[in-house]
């Protein structure tokens, strides 16, 4: 395992905001480290990369214990949400950074700092001032220097972060595409669940200093471990129900439950593709009390008359208007029953 976290523990002010962390990630592996702020996330990079010390557990990388070990010799590389570029510096003197630091000559700087411009989208950009940058050169410039002293390990600390939207999805795609290219380990956080699921092979989903959940995206999105993950993912048909054989008794009266589901009392998430619009009088009578345009997509809110709003995907011509009532009927394919 190139990096374990064995009850890794820092508090700050006598309160733990990374809890007997227990992790684990495999050479080549990309984790995605997702959770709110305050959950401790950025802490855990911080510890692993030696810029925080542990109170207590241990950072081990190929097996070796980190203690002790200032974070220049841990061979690992971290890139922040905010780039940190050396804004008196071009181009190129922010990538051969780091090799300098390693006491490369200066041609193999120049080398090296051609083959990542290259790789990273910006070929013959060595001696362009930071400054003349876009948000997206930047950040590419910023994983160029990351990458080029070859770390055991990269990190990033919410590396979309500052950028818009459709940059942050193109990029999510390029970035996957050149870590398996270059068999990168990752360790990343983030606080978006789209950016995660895109980019990682695992996500971790981090609560309160600890570990909710630990999966493949697929895992994590079908299955959340409890309704704090299922909330956190923006799932918001999450109620307690009585599981019984084949059925659950909810706010929403009777549900379908899939074959082999825990029974008793439990937590139930219903995604929104489960809620079915039918006629009035063949299910449960809601009021489309709000409606989101999503792209493919609208999503509708729904409130039935003595139970929890619920949320609905629907396709474009068959989304109901504000005010409009209709039926509600549940697709057990797409009912969860949790923890």
């Amino acid at each position: 395992m190139l990096l374990s976290l064995r009850a890794a523990t820092v508090r700050f002010g006598g309160r733990a905001v990374l809890d007997a962390v227990d992790l684990d990630v495999a050479e080549q592996e990309i984790v995605c480290v997702l959770g709110p702020s305050g959950s401790g996330k950025s802490t855990l990079l911080r510890a692993v990369a030696g810029l925080q010390p542990l109170d207590a557990g241990r950072v081990l990388l190929d097996g070796h214990d980190q203690s002790g070990v200032p974070a220049h010799r841990r061979g690992v590389g971290l890139m922040f949400q905010d780039h940190q570029l050396f804004p008196q510096r071009d181009v190129g003197g922010n990538v051969a950074f780091g090799l300098r630091m390693h006491g490369a000559s200066r041609v193999r700087q120049a080398e090296r700092v051609g083959e990542l411009l290259d790789l990273v989208g910006l070929p013959g950009a060595s001696g362009r001032a930071v400054a003349a940058l876009s948000g997206g050169e930047q950040q590419r410039v910023a994983l160029a220097r990351a990458l080029a002293p070859r770390p055991r390990l990269l990190m990033l600390d919410e590396p979309l972060g500052q950028l818009d939207r459709s940059l942050r999805e193109r990029l999510v795609v390029e970035l996957r595409e050149l870590f398996g290219r270059l068999g990168t380990t990752v360790l990343a956080v983030t606080h978006d669940q789209g950016e995660a699921f895109a980019l990682a092979d695992r996500v971790v989903v981090m609560r309160d200093g600890r570990i909710a959940q630990s999966g493949t995206p697929l895992e994590v999105w079908q299955r959340p471990a409890d309704a704090f993950v299922a909330r956190f993912l923006g799932f918001e048909n999450v109620v307690e129900a009585a599981v019984g054989d084949g059925a659950a008794v909810t706010p929403w009266g009777k549900v379908p439950v899939p074959d082999g589901a825990p029974q008793g009392t439990r937590t139930l998430l219903v995604r929104p593709a489960g809620v079915r619009l039918v006629p009035v009088e063949e299910g449960l009578r809601c009021t489309a009390v709000a409606r989101t345009f999503r792209g493919t997509h609208v999503t509708v809110h729904l409130q039935p008359e003595d139970a929890p709003r619920l949320e609905a995907a629907c396709a474009l011509r068959a989304a109901p208007e504000v005010g409009d009532e209709v039926g509600v009927e549940f697709d057990e394919a797409e009912i969860a029953v949790l923890g």
